[in-house]
C-alpha cells in the first residue's frame, strides 16, 4: 500500500495527497508545536510543509517505507526558513520607533498556561544546543524516527545522526535540569502529551540513539 502511495504522490495524484495529509498532518503539527513552542506557528508549518511536499513530489524516492521521514524533513526545512524570516522581521522592527502600548490579554490563554510553561522550558533548553543537534533530537526522541529515517529526513548519514544525538543528549542533560529547576512546582509535573526534555535525558532511560529502533522490535 505504501509503495503504491509513493507512486501516486510522485505522479501528483490529488487523492493520494489528500490521503497523505489525513495520515500525517497531525504528526507534522505535533512536531512543529514541540519545536516552535507556538500552536499558531505550527499550523502555518503544516500548511507550508504540504505545499512544499506538492512542489517537491517528483523527488520522492521510488523505494522506501513510510513517507513520514520525508515530510518531517520538509517540515524541518520550513521551520529553518521561518526562523530566518522571523529574525529578519525582528531586525526590521528594531529599526522602527517604539510602538504604543497594547492591552494585556493574558487572561484569555490561562487554559493553556501549564502546557505553555512546559514548551517554554523546552524551548529554552533546546536553544542552548546547535541547530543540527536540536533537529536530530526532536526527530529521533520526540517523533521516534530511527537513525536511518532521521538521516533521510535531514539529508545526512546515519553516522552523523548518531554523533549529533550523542552530543545533544549530553548537552540537554545539564540544560534540562537547570531549566526545570526554574519552573513553578506545578509545571514540573506535566500533563500527559506535553513534550518534556527531562523524560529523555537520563542515563538509565532509553538510549536516545536506539530508542526508535527498540520501539520497532
Amino acid at each position: 500500500m505504501e509503495h503504491s502511495l509513493r507512486d501516486r504522490v510522485r505522479a501528483g495524484d490529488p487523492e493520494a495527497f489528500g490521503r497523505l495529509f489525513d495520515t500525517f498532518a497531525s504528526t507534522v503539527h505535533r512536531h512543529a508545536v514541540r519545536v516552535t513552542g507556538n500552536w499558531s506557528t505550527a499550523e502555518d508549518v503544516v500548511s507550508l510543509t504540504f505545499l512544499e511536499a506538492w512542489r517537491l513530489r517528483e523527488r520522492v524516492l521510488a523505494e522506501g517505507e513510510s513517507l513520514r521521514p520525508w515530510l518531517l524533513g520538509i517540515a524541518t526545512n520550513v521551520m529553518r526558513n521561518m526562523t530566518r524570516a522571523a529574525r529578519r522581521h525582528r531586525d526590521a522592527l528594531a529599526r522602527l520607533p517604539p510602538a504604543a502600548p497594547v492591552p494585556d490579554f493574558a487572561d484569555e490563554v490561562t487554559q493553556r498556561l501549564a502546557d505553555q510553561e512546559e514548551l517554554v522550558a523546552a524551548q529554552r533548553a533546546l536553544s542552548g544546543m546547535r541547530r543540527a543537534e536540536r533537529e536530530v533530537f526532536t526527530l529521533c526522541v520526540w517523533e521516534g524516527l530511527d537513525t536511518a529515517e532521521a538521516a533521510e529526513a535531514l539529508g545526512v548519514t546515519a553516522g552523523t545522526v548518531r554523533v549529533r544525538l550523542s552530543r545533544a543528549r549530553k548537552r540537554l542533560r545539564a540544560l534540562t535540569d537547570a531549566e526545570r529547576a526554574r519552573m513553578p512546582a506545578a509545571a514540573r509535573n506535566p500533563s500527559v502529551g506535553v513534550p518534556t526534555l527531562a523524560r529523555h535525558t537520563g542515563e538509565d532511560r532509553c538510549a536516545v540513539d536506539q530508542c526508535a529502533e527498540e520501539r520497532r522490535r
